[in-house]
């Protein structure tokens, strides 16, 4: 039978719903008591009566009896229900009356909690009330991807795991909450919207405010802001939320897509892998009470003291490659041994950060790599001890960066050459390139206190996931299907 007859067979049973005078979609239910507290506390509540509500997931009929599988967000119990030679009550549907209802309905029941003959928990009830009538059917599989991202909302009702892991996202994020609030933090939410758009070497999208008649960015990054916070006195803040990279999707990568970063005053990037280190297994354990994962292959276990790794120290170890003083032919050469496509004629430093990634998806970690070279970090302060580089660090675990921090640029002058460096790169053709942001250069010049930074993206909990990006969020986006199609 097509999608279209199953359609039809329940619109006739809607109108039949209707012409009894039933509303198929009342506004109001009457539950006073979940499903899972009816299987986890039946010895304490057998023979009770309650009103247990959901979705009708089976539908079973042996004569004068009657057996539905209702399921609920906490779990899925059995209606009993035995014809009766009493009229049925009006509004509500008995034995004789459940061939008008479906699997998919949404219905309402009331009776006592007991046994039945075979052992199995249910709730004994002689009527049900209908609270949605569901005009599709919902298939018994589902599994292409095209269709599931689609249709979501059919996704997480015949594959309960995608629900699941929806819940573990919101923990991740919460633990994540938890731990900043503990530690002194303060949420603040900043605009999306930006005239000036940075903080990250990505393209933006672009929208237009009809009230202002101007154009804006979709913020890349929440670090512009943030900072001017503390310019302002504060002195630990964070945000959580959205942020927009207008890039291709793959397993690591979504457009648009959660992110949290923090940045607390007089705290510099030593403090940071030491608090960042902490946070990251705090938020694992919460999330799937465990620090041991099996990711892209390989056996990670989170519970250990990071190493801390030099990057220029890296690359010489790993292609014997000078970062401070690079051959460009070396360069592309490794990189087109390695079958990496990209435009060869980027700055070397774009070609160090290709060679970079090489190393890097073939690392198990954890570790900390730290120093990375002041080209490849226009906001970072510069070592102490070494101006090459700056106090930058990223944890490595299972080939992929797990979140960016470092001590950050305070130094107006300096912050305004890098970017000069980073505003000629754009005019260039580098549309990945930072912004001029004269208005945050004039809050340096106001003065913002020494401080250490940190970012990470919703990316680390489809890593430990062990799922791709489209997978661990609830809609992802998707190409617009045209109505011909």
């Amino acid at each position: 039978m097509l999608l279209e007859d199953y359609r039809n067979e329940r619109l006739k049973k809607l109108k039949e719903i209707e012409e009894r005078g039933i509303d198929p979609y009342p506004a109001k239910s009457h539950r006073n008591c979940k499903i899972v507290e009816v299987i986890d506390h039946f010895d304490e509540k057998q023979g009770q009566e309650v009103c247990v509500v959901g979705r009708i997931t089976a539908i079973r009929s042996f004569g004068k009896l009657v057996f539905i599988k209702l399921r609920d967000y906490t779990g899925e119990v059995q209606i009993f229900m035995k014809s009766t030679a009493d009229k049925t009550p009006e509004g509500l549907f008995g034995a004789k009356e459940i061939k008008l209802l479906d699997i998919g309905d949404f219905i309402e029941a009331t009776g006592k909690i007991d046994k039945t003959q075979t052992g199995e928990i249910s709730v004994f009830a002689n009527y049900v009330r209908l609270l949605t009538k569901s005009l599709r059917p919902l298939p018994e599989k589902f599994t292409n991807k095209e269709e599931r991202y689609r249709r979501r909302y059919v996704d997480m009702n015949v594959n309960p795991e995608v629900r699941e892991r929806l819940v573990r996202r919101s923990k991740f994020w919460q633990a994540t909450r938890d731990f900043m609030n503990k530690h002194g933090f303060i949420e603040i939410n900043i605009p999306v919207l930006e005239h000036t758009t940075g903080g990250a070497d990505a393209e933006p999208f672009v929208t237009h405010m009809n009230a202002l008649d101007e154009d804006f960015y979709l913020r890349i990054s929440h670090e512009l802001p943030l900072k001017r916070l503390l310019g302002g006195g504060f002195e630990k803040v964070y945000d959580i939320g959205p942020r927009f990279r207008n890039e291709g999707v793959d397993d690591e990568h979504l457009p648009e897509h959660i992110a949290f970063e923090s940045y607390a005053a007089y705290e510099n990037y030593e403090d940071g892998m030491k608090l960042y280190e902490e946070m990251i297994k705090y938020v694992a354990k919460e999330t799937w009470g465990t620090l041991k994962f099996n990711v892209n292959g390989f056996n990670i276990d989170l519970d250990c003291e990071w190493p801390r790794i030099k990057y220029a120290d890296l690359l010489k170890e790993k292609f014997d490659v000078d970062v401070f003083n690079p051959d460009r032919e070396q360069l592309v050469k490794i990189l087109k041994d390695n079958g990496v496509e990209t435009n060869y004629d980027a700055p070397d430093a774009r070609l160090i950060d290709n060679v970079w990634k090489l190393i890097r998806k073939n690392s198990a970690g954890p570790y900390w790599l730290i120093e990375e070279p002041l080209s490849l970090s226009p906001l970072a302060k510069k070592s102490a001890t070494n101006p090459l580089v700056t106090e930058r660090f990223h944890p490595i675990i299972a080939g992929t960066e797990m979140g960016n921090g470092y001590s950050e640029l305070n130094n107006p002058i300096d912050q305004m050459e890098r970017f000069e460096e980073q505003q000629a790169a754009r005019d260039a053709g580098d549309d990945e390139a930072q912004m001029m942001d004269v208005d945050f250069v004039e809050m340096l010049e106001y003065g913002m206190p020494p401080a250490c930074g940190w970012g990470n993206s919703e990316r680390n909990f489809w890593l430990l996931e062990g799922v791709p990006g489209r997978e661990a969020v609830p809609f992802p986006t998707m190409r617009k299907i045209e109505e011909s199609e």
